[in-house]
């Protein structure tokens, strides 16, 4: 059965929001830091206890979170000009994510729910069975080299290398190290698979119901 247009836009719009939401869930997952605090032993590289650590942390977060915050301002660490400059690109993506999210949010639920009344929630199954092997195949190039990953995944989202820190300039680096963006992108793999495959069983547990 082929679908509308009207369709397929409900159907990127569900992506969109899943994908948006795995995002927002993992960008502002506090628990995450607060846990590689202990388990990386950050506390080694700063002088700052560890409440103090996170109220730095917040600072940063609610920069890159707000658009009414137009200033980055940590009270512990120094910020340079190209440190400065990476912030607010990263802060824009921030807020282009939470855009899609807020804007695909309302379609997908109107798709879904013409799905469920038309019964054909099941048609949900195909396109999800495709999408939710493209995190496995890129979660699977991040785990064979997550050095060359990283880059990589700077030089897509960036036209600079101001994300290259400097510690001297930007000691806020020294308690922002890989692995704890590697333990990042492990949880919005996790995420995005569960909410991928989500559509999935709906999709088939609904096919089973009308046979």
């Amino acid at each position: 059965m082929k679908r509308s247009w009207l369709e397929c836009l409900g159907l990127i719009c569900l992506l969109l929001t899943l994908l948006t939401l795995a995002i927002t869930l993992t960008i502002n997952a506090r628990w995450l830091y607060q846990f590689d605090v202990e388990h990386l032993r950050l506390l080694d590289e700063t002088f700052l206890s560890k409440k103090e650590l996170l109220d730095n942390f917040d600072q940063l977060m609610s920069y890159l979170n707000l658009p009414w915050v137009e200033k980055l301002h940590m009270s512990d660490f120094p910020v340079s000009t190209s440190g400065a400059q990476h912030f607010y690109e990263v802060k824009r993506l921030f807020l282009l994510n939470y855009g899609l999210l807020a804007v695909t949010i309302l379609p997908s639920f109107f798709y879904l729910r013409h799905l469920i009344r038309q019964k054909r929630l099941w048609t949900l199954v195909q396109p999800f069975q495709i999408a939710v092997a493209v995190p496995v195949v890129v979660a699977f190039l991040m785990a064979v080299n997550f050095d060359q990953f990283f880059v990589l995944f700077h030089g897509v989202l960036f036209n600079n290398d101001a994300w290259i820190f400097n510690p001297v300039t930007d000691p806020i680096i020294t308690v922002l190290p890989e692995t704890f963006f590697f333990h990042c992108f492990i949880l919005f793999f996790v995420l995005v698979e569960i909410f991928y495959f989500l559509p999935i069983y709906f999709g088939k547990r609904a096919l089973k119901k009308e046979r």
